[in-house]
């Protein structure tokens, strides 16, 4: 009898890391552990010493990564009760953009003792937004020029994404430019540490450094246009090779292995952005079928076979979810985070009792009372921009709206009605997406609001109209590195030999919801509603949330209640 034959995921999140143990043949998920992040997200104050850092920042400690790889991996292998001789490939997903500078040697400039003071020597999480003079700079500098890339980005680069975190580091910071032999993103310099090879993944280079697989990066003239000394950026510090999703990157170095307790040699797959590792993990190798990632806001993803503008997308790469296809992504900005803001700080003491009496959450609780409602009933109508708006406005200005309250009005008919909101502007994606000619046939769903919320997923279907299939993974970005790292193992070791091969037996659906005909209807009337107040809103023909949000900013700048920028000088210890 054949030896079953496994691979292992890795899912680096915000707060954690999660390894899954996955067979190879089935899919089946055998074992999972999850490593806490030891500094966690560091927007603070710098680990070991007294640096307080400014606002906005958000940093992390690479040795926290390294962690996961040393706890979680061999966690799996003894829950499962394996031979690590069986494992035979191994990959790794992350939140992006999540970058770094390193030195000639490959370590983080942060883990040199020299540099262990200085805050941009270390990691920048996703979510560190104090670039965000960079960006505006850029998106006015490229937009200027008419630069031909802009569009392939919704119109602008975010703060989030490299090249504005680069540039912060030069403006801040020219003394860590400067030692930084290169700068890289964390799932690349992972997977670094774990072979020793030095290459890119089309993934995050596509999506968040601006580089397209046949022009590659922005031309010495944008970037000299930018900052005269980054003229050379990508020869000097971004020449790492990139590879399609799907490469094999290496092979597990001895050292990492008996760290890891792995067998040296094991098949190691380029990194990869979790919402994007996600889309095959849900079965999802071929146009026409979009993906939600559903948590606290939702990424979503839809193959092509060409590139196209489409308005106020994320981003459109090619290769860059699936080897031979153009990757779309786009997105909202809050979903599940606008419903636990709302059960926060707007429930009744009521409810809550209600809830804790009869032992379920609060959750439940609203969606079991708002699953009596029909659409419309409540009267209510809602904008989901409570964190801005990603796609297809592109403005994180933007914010929340609720109309049609009345003194009846109850906690339910609001929950109800910012659910629908969120699908609505699911719907304003799907259908920009179709306008610009990417054609979207079906849904399909994962993440924890997927299986959580079953009166939330039917809206959903009832408002697109479209039948919605979710994964039955509950781990699909971890799921969807394990997949890739059967592929880098390839056929002749147990693994497969494209990534199709691997969706066709590694994954499952577990529930397909339908639309109601006449939810279909009546959700139409409330959409056409939706619309008016987005582009009322949205589209410049009344700023009044911008203005509000001037004249909130003004107000607690005259009070001393607003945040303060402090300056990184004044607080380091010598």
């Amino acid at each position: 009898m054949e030896k079953k034959k496994y691979s292992i995921g890795i899912d680096f999140g915000t707060q954690s890391g999660r390894a899954l143990l996955v067979e190879v043949a089935t899919g089946r998920e055998v074992a999972t552990a999850v490593v806490p992040y030891k500094d966690g997200v560091i927007d603070e104050v710098l680990p070991g010493t007294d640096i307080v850092l400014p606002y906005d920042w958000a940093l992390q400690n690479p040795d926290d990564y390294l962690e996961v790889l040393y706890q979680a991996v061999p966690q799996v292998l003894a829950e499962a009760k394996i031979d690590p001789e069986d494992v035979i490939g191994l990959g790794i997903d992350f939140t992006a953009c999540t970058m770094l500078p390193v030195a000639k040697d490959g370590r983080a400039l942060c883990q040199l003792p020299e540099f262990r003071h200085k805050p941009h020597a270390w990691i920048k999480l996703w979510k560190h937004h104090a670039a965000q003079d960079e960006a505006n700079r850029l998106n006015q500098i490229a937009a200027e020029r008419g630069e031909d890339f802009l569009v392939r980005y919704g119109g602008k680069i975010s703060s989030e994404w490299l090249i504005p975190k680069i540039w912060q580091i030069l403006n801040e910071a020219p003394e860590i430019y400067e030692a930084a032999d290169r700068f890289m993103e964390a799932a690349d310099w992972v997977t670094m540490q774990m072979t020793g090879v030095d290459v890119r993944n089309s993934c995050t280079a596509g999506y968040k450094a601006i580089w397209h697989k046949q022009k590659g990066y922005p031309d010495k003239d944008f970037f000299k246009a930018l900052d005269p000394r980054l003229e050379n950026l990508v020869a000097e510090k971004l020449y790492s090779p990139i590879v399609p999703i799907g490469s094999k990157a290496g092979e597990l170095i001895p050292n990492m292995a008996r760290e890891m307790g792995l067998k040296a040699g094991i098949a190691v797959s380029v990194g990869n952005v979790d919402a994007h590792v996600a889309v095959p993990a849900t079965g999802v190798v071929e146009p026409g079928k979009l993906v939600m990632s559903m948590g606290t806001s939702i990424c979503h993803i839809v193959l092509g076979r060409e590139e196209k503008t489409v308005d106020g997308m994320c981003g459109v790469v090619e290769d860059g979810v699936v080897a031979g296809y153009y990757g779309y992504e786009a997105g909202q900005s809050a979903v599940g985070d606008i419903f636990e803001w709302f059960v926060e700080h707007c429930v009744p003491a009521a409810y809550l009792q209600e809830a804790a009496a009869r032992k379920i959450s609060i959750h439940t609780l609203l969606e079991e009372k708002a699953a009596r409602l029909v659409p419309g009933e409540s009267g209510l109508l809602a904008l989901d921009w409570w964190n801005g708006n990603r796609s297809v406005l592109v403005d994180t200005h933007l914010t929340g709206l609720l109309l049609g309250a009345t003194l009846l009005t109850k906690p339910e008919e609001i929950y109800r009605a910012l659910i629908e909101a969120t699908a609505f502007g699911t719907n304003m994606i799907v259908e920009s997406f179709e306008n610009a000619g990417v054609k979207i046939d079906e849904l399909y769903a994962c993440g924890g609001l997927s299986q959580k919320n079953t009166m939330l997923m039917q809206i959903y279907a009832d408002v697109t109209g479209r039948e919605i299939s979710v994964a039955e993974s509950l781990q699909t970005p971890a799921l969807g590195a394990a997949m890739f790292g059967a592929v880098a193992a390839g056929r002749k070791q147990g693994g497969y030999d494209t990534i199709f091969a691997a969706a066709a037996n590694m994954t499952r659906i577990k529930q397909v919801y339908t639309p109601n005909p006449d939810n279909v209807v009546r959700y139409a009337r409330l959409y056409a509603e939706y619309r008016t107040l987005h582009d009322y809103f949205g589209r410049g023909a009344n700023d009044v949330m911008k203005r509000l949000k001037e004249i909130k900013r003004t107000a607690r700048e005259q009070t001393g209640t607003a945040a303060p920028a402090l300056e990184l000088e004044v607080m380091e210890v010598s």
